[in-house]
Parts: C-alpha cells; sequence; structure tokens
C-alpha cells in the first residue's frame, strides 16, 4: 500500500460550457483574489462579474472545443508521473472547478495515505495562485478531520532542469527562424497593483525568472533581436502591471515575435485561446510577419523529472 502521495494543484478550468459560470463565480468569491475585507460585498462583486461574463467566456472556450485544455493536460501528467512514482499515489485538484480537494482528500483517507507533498504547478509564488489553492487544500483538510503530515513546495523558478525545459520549447517553437531576427516576449498573467504593493512577491519573481532564462539562452548561443516583459489577461478598471502584451506588441518596429507564457505550466485557455488565437489575431492587425507562441511544459518528459526532483529535494 502506498503511503505516500504527490498532489498536484491548479486553478482549474470550465470541462464543459456549463461549468463556465460556475468557474466565474468561485474565482471571483476567492478573498485572494477579489480581495476586500466584506464577504457580502465580495459575492455581490462576484455575482455581478460572473453575470456580465459567462456568456462571452463560454464563445471563447467553445473555440477551445467547448472545455478548458488544462484538466486534460494535467490527466496526461498525472498519469505520466504515477508511472515513473510507483511509490506515490499521485493526484490533483483544482480551485474553481472538478476535481476539487474533497474528492482528493477524501480519497487519501481511504487509502490510508498519512504523508502528502502539495505541489502547486505555478513556478512562481502569489496569493492568487499558490496561496489561495494551498488554503483551499488545508482548510478542505481540516473540516474533514484529516491529520496527514503535508509538505509544500511553494515555487520553482529557479530550478535549473525546469528552466533548461522552457528552452528547449522556446528552440521548438523557433524552428528554423533566426533568434537574431525574432523579438522574445516572456508573458506573464497580470495582476493588479494594488496586490503587488501588499507584498506579492510574483512581479519580483517573474522579473528574476526571466534573467536565469536569459542567462541559459546565451548559454546555448540563443541570441534574439530583444528580449521583453509583457503582462496578459487584464481585467476590468484597476491599474494592473505593465506593459500589456498588447501595448509591447503595438511598441515594436520588427513584426517577427515569439511569446512565451512564462507563468503557465499547463496549456489553458490564456495560452490556446487569448495567446495563440487573439492576440495572434491583434498581431497580423499590427502587420507582424511571424508570431510564434512556445508551448507550456505540459506532460513534457523533460517535466515529469523535474517533479520528481522537485518531490527528491
Amino acid at each position: 500500500m502506498k503511503q505516500k502521495a504527490l498532489v498536484l494543484l491548479n486553478m482549474g478550468g470550465p470541462n464543459n460550457l456549463d461549468e463556465v459560470k460556475l468557474f466565474l463565480s468561485n474565482m471571483f468569491n476567492d478573498k485572494n483574489i477579489i480581495t476586500v475585507k466584506s464577504s457580502l460585498l465580495r459575492r455581490f462583486i462576484a455575482v455581478m462579474i460572473t453575470t456580465s461574463r459567462t456568456k462571452k467566456a463560454q464563445a471563447n472556450y467553445a473555440k477551445l472545443g467547448g472545455k478548458s485544455p488544462l484538466v486534460g493536460y494535467t490527466q496526461q501528467l498525472v498519469d505520466k508521473l504515477q508511472k515513473v512514482m510507483p511509490d506515490y499515489y499521485v493526484s490533483f485538484a483544482m480551485r474553481y472547478t472538478p476535481p476539487f480537494c474533497e474528492g482528493v482528500i477524501r480519497e487519501l483517507q481511504a487509502k490510508g495515505i498519512d504523508e502528502v507533498v502539495l505541489l502547486p504547478l505555478y513556478p512562481h509564488y502569489s496569493t492568487t495562485t499558490t496561496k489561495s489553492s494551498v488554503e483551499d487544500f488545508m482548510d478542505v483538510a481540516k473540516a474533514l478531520g484529516y491529520k496527514g503530515n503535508i509538505q509544500i513546495i511553494e515555487r520553482f523558478y529557479e530550478n535549473e532542469a525546469y528552466n533548461r525545459l522552457l528552452v528547449k520549447k522556446i528552440k521548438e517553437v523557433l524552428g528554423e527562424n533566426d533568434p537574431s531576427s525574432m523579438e522574445l516576449i516572456f508573458s506573464a498573467h497580470s495582476l493588479p497593483q494594488k496586490i503587488i504593493a501588499k507584498g506579492d512577491p510574483y512581479q519580483k519573481e517573474i522579473t528574476l525568472h526571466v534573467g536565469l532564462i536569459e542567462n541559459l539562452l546565451k548559454e546555448e548561443n540563443l541570441h534574439f533581436k530583444a528580449i521583453h516583459l509583457a503582462y496578459q489577461s487584464k481585467l476590468g478598471p484597476v491599474k494592473w502591471l505593465e506593459p500589456s502584451l498588447e501595448d509591447t506588441l503595438k511598441s515594436l518596429s520588427n513584426k517577427n515575435a515569439l511569446i512565451v507564457p512564462i507563468s503557465f505550466t499547463i496549456d489553458n485557455s490564456e495560452t490556446e485561446f487569448e495567446l495563440s488565437q487573439e492576440y495572434a489575431e491583434v498581431a497580423h492587425h499590427l502587420g507582424f510577419e511571424r508570431y510564434l507562441v512556445a508551448k507550456c511544459p505540459n506532460d513534457d518528459d523533460a517535466f515529469v523529472e523535474c517533479i520528481k526532483y522537485l518531490i527528491s529535494y
């Protein structure tokens, strides 16, 4: 009987169009996302945003085949991890859509597993992602009376094997293109400035991460015309991290760009729809000759090995 478990955590994404409303409602009811102190006001804001965005979001997911690709890719990663980690029970839980933490924790209890490693699949720590997912798991574990030993891996953007994998993904999409003719743009999910101002380390860690990958690119003699950091997925009227990806694309006289979704480990609607469809259309209207988007690690064998290392370290 396996005595240890590895549980991957992520935000989640709708498994069908009917789950879009659930996804939005759960996300905007999260106190780490909508940070107002009043839970009543948060619920009101969540209802307003969910009501206004559900139909548009459903239309976007319809363009991805009627669901987010996130859960499918994560299941493939879990299956590969289970094969190479026979001493562990490997599972995953999502924050806003099924499978939720409750089912996973009940499974741990049923299997008598009393040692768990939580790996939030976010390379960088943020209150909006890592903290939110871990708190959710801990709250549900407490409510269900789970008393196992829980270890948490909070960030892994400094891991060299992971960063070499990102360089590999850049090379894969670059193909035969000359890097010196390309603008390399690292695109990270944006956050409201007020969250960063309260001490969230996300922006600092993203910036440090770009520097680490730049060094590895130099080692590989991959010299791009220029390297940029931009932010995507802004929502609402508050001030967000800048520059936006759209503004960065507009500012470039060189119309050849390669986009790296640096804040995501698993492809999702922000990469396969927003970056690969919406921003591709923006780039087309701006006269770009080449607009390339690197794939996330997903279930790449190198990511499997990286996770094995993180767990054993």
